[in-house]
C-alpha cells in the first residue's frame, strides 16, 4: 500500500511540473532573435579579449600575485622560525600526554603570531627599502626583489649552521663564500629549513626529558605497589600538568623560545 502511495505522489509531481512548470518557463523565457548571434569571444591584436569584463586580458602583475598568494605558506615555512616553533608546541603536546589539547589549530595559531612578532622587524626594512621606492615608481620591481631579499637573507644568516650550508654549498657545486651573508637563496633556503628543524628538535628533546622521568617514576611506583592493571599514564598525566602549571610553563617555555632567537 505503501509502495502504490509512493508511485501515486510522483506521477502527480511529474504532471505538475509538465502542465505547470514547463509552460511558465517557456512563457518567461526571451523570444529567440533572428539576427546575427554576436560572438562571445573577439579577437584583438593584443591577444584574446572577453567580452563583458572590460579591458583587455588579465595583465602579468595580477598572474605573479595569484602565483605569488600560492607559495606564501611555503616561503613561510622556509624563511621563519614557523616550522621550529611548531615542532616544539608539539613536542610539549606529546609529553604531557595530550592527544588533542592544545589543538592543531590552536598551536598553528599560536606559531604564527610569534612568527610574525619575530619578523616584524625585517618586515619593516623590507616595506621602507623596497616597498615604499617600489611605489614611488624610483626602483624597478627586479631591484625591489633584490633590496627586499638582503634583510630576509640577513635573518637567516644568523641562524643557519656552517654545517648545513656547507652541505648545500657541495650539493649546489657553488664556491665557499667570504661570508654567510653573500650565499644565495638557492643555498640559504634549504639550509636554514634544515638548521631550523635540528633546533626544533633539540629544544623538544630537551623539554620532553623533565616528563619522562615524571612518567619512570610513576610506572615503577604503580608496579612495586602490585597496580598491574591501572595503566601509569592515568596518574602520570594529571602530575605532569600539575608540574606544568606550578612552574608557569608557558611563560618559560614562550620566553625561552623568544629569546632563543634574540
Amino acid at each position: 500500500m505503501k509502495l502504490m502511495r509512493g508511485r501515486t505522489l510522483l506521477r502527480v509531481m511529474i504532471l505538475f511540473a509538465l502542465c505547470v512548470l514547463v509552460p511558465a518557463a517557456l512563457h518567461a523565457a526571451p523570444p529567440l532573435s533572428t539576427g546575427p548571434v554576436a560572438p562571445a569571444l573577439s579577437a584583438t591584436p593584443s591577444g584574446v579579449n572577453v567580452t563583458g569584463l572590460g579591458g583587455n586580458s588579465a595583465s602579468w602583475s595580477i598572474v605573479v600575485l595569484l602565483t605569488f598568494l600560492t607559495l606564501i605558506p611555503s616561503l613561510l615555512l622556509c624563511i621563519t622560525p614557523f616550522a621550529r616553533l611548531l615542532i616544539v608546541f608539539h613536542f610539549l603536546r606529546q609529553a604531557l600526554g595530550l592527544q588533542t589539547t592544545p589543538s592543531n589549530q590552536t598551536l598553528i595559531g599560536l606559531s604564527m603570531i610569534l612568527t610574525f612578532f619575530l619578523m616584524q622587524p625585517v618586515g619593516a626594512v623590507v616595506y621602507d627599502t623596497a616597498i615604499v621606492p617600489l611605489e614611488a615608481g624610483t626602483i624597478t620591481p627586479l631591484e625591489a626583489l633584490n633590496r627586499a631579499g638582503t634583510p630576509i637573507r640577513n635573518f637567516m644568516a644568523h641562524y643557519v649552521r656552517e654545517k648545513d650550508v656547507a652541505l648545500f654549498l657541495e650539493l649546489a657545486h657553488e664556491p665557499r663564500p667570504h661570508k654567510v651573508q653573500d650565499l644565495s637563496f638557492r643555498v640559504m633556503l634549504p639550509a636554514y629549513i634544515l638548521s631550523e628543524l635540528k633546533a626544533g628538535f633539540q629544544i623538544g628533546t630537551v623539554l620532553f626529558l623533565p616528563f619522562l622521568v615524571v612518567d619512570m617514576v610513576v610506572a615503577s611506583i604503580t608496579t612495586s605497589v602490585g597496580m598491574m592493571q591501572l595503566p601509569p599514564v592515568v596518574i602520570s598525566t594529571p602530575l605532569k600538568l600539575l608540574l606544568f602549571l606550578m612552574v608557569d610553563g608557558w611563560h618559560l617555555l614562550i620566553g625561552s623560545l623568544m629569546r632563543s632567537f634574540s
